[in-house]
């Protein structure tokens, strides 16, 4: 979820719950290599557990990327080999390495044989218009037998990698839970999680049943606050929860460090907006802190007063 789930909204989601495992927007193999490598590296270690999701083909960079993030602190690398963007085709990376598991394989073992931690793969359940339930088990099976990879992570739905956006590749392509769940009965040692077009507690609850565990990505963005009952649901911790005022209060010494280093307030304000979805006043909420006018002067205040007005009785119309 590139420009999504940075370290800014992670901060915030982890804030609503205390066990949830966080990642990483993807970073590639070029990007960690060659690039600003303490910008992409940079987490708070109030985030952890949190894992760093790498993208990549060549098994050396992998290694050696799986190496600094694992020096860096991150609980746990994901190799991305479920992404079905073109540009990420044009690296050779992302979905259409599902075409090739002995790849895949010799990836995910050069990065286990370099780190401790564990290294995990998503995917998705086949490209294009394959199909055919026994590609994707296979998949799952050449890659764990050559590498050792014990965690797979399945969008439920295939990649298109001609003629669809990315965006259209999340909506269009039917989901295929049926898939992920025999892929657990056909895998029971392995770990399978399920992603795709899961928004809500009875739909995590049911997936449950059939698989080892959930990733949810747009929808806790959007709706964070679906987050805050994982603790209690999932992690039999019964601490009070907290109220969104509260959450609110807990970021403002976290945006405050921030703008000290230079970041914009803009930039951060813009991962909160979904704090009050489906809340009365859920609009003045987003409006307030997508305002160019009132964050320009980068003061924290203009959230906590954004804040302050949820608990106002809204205007009656005239």
């Amino acid at each position: 979820m590139l420009d999504w789930t940075d370290r800014f909204y992670r901060y915030f989601a982890r804030l609503i719950s205390r066990h949830t495992w966080l990642t990483t927007e993807m970073v590639t193999t070029g990007a960690l290599l060659h690039g600003d490598r303490d910008r992409f590296l940079a987490f708070d270690p109030a985030e952890q557990p949190v894992a760093l999701q790498l993208g990549g083909s060549d098994p050396e960079d992998l290694a050696r990327c799986a190496a600094l993030a694992a020096a860096a602190g991150y609980s746990e690398i994901n190799l991305n080999v479920g992404c079905p963007s073109e540009r990420v085709q044009s690296g050779a990376f992302g979905a259409c390495l599902m075409a090739e598991p002995k790849l895949v394989a010799t990836c995910l073992a050069a990065m286990r044989d370099a780190v401790t931690v564990p290294v995990t793969v998503k995917h998705r359940t086949g490209i294009d218009q394959v199909e055919d339930y026994g590609f994707l088990r296979d998949f799952v099976g050449e890659v764990h037998h050559r590498s050792g990879c014990e965690v797979f992570i399945v969008h439920a739905r295939n990649a298109i990698l001609k003629g669809l956006s990315p965006k259209q590749n999340r909506e269009i392509p039917p989901l295929k839970y049926p898939y992920v769940y025999r892929l657990k009965q056909d895998f029971p040692q392995l770990e399978i999680l399920i992603n795709g077009g899961i928004g809500d507690w009875p739909s995590i609850e049911y997936q449950l049943a059939h698989v080892d565990g959930v990733m949810i990505g747009r929808e806790a963005y959007h709706n964070p606050w679906i987050l805050v009952e994982a603790d209690r649901r999932l992690f039999g911790d019964d601490h009070p929860l907290p109220r969104r005022r509260d959450v609110v209060e807990a970021m403002l010494p976290f945006l405050r460090a921030r703008i000290a280093e230079g970041v914009p307030l803009k930039h951060m304000t813009r991962h909160l907006l979904g704090l009050y979805q489906g809340m009365p006043g859920a609009r003045r909420w987003r409006r307030t802190l997508s305002d160019p006018a009132a964050l320009r002067d980068n003061d924290p205040e203009v959230v906590r007063q954004a804040a302050r007005q949820m608990e106002e009785p809204l205007p009656r119309a005239a």
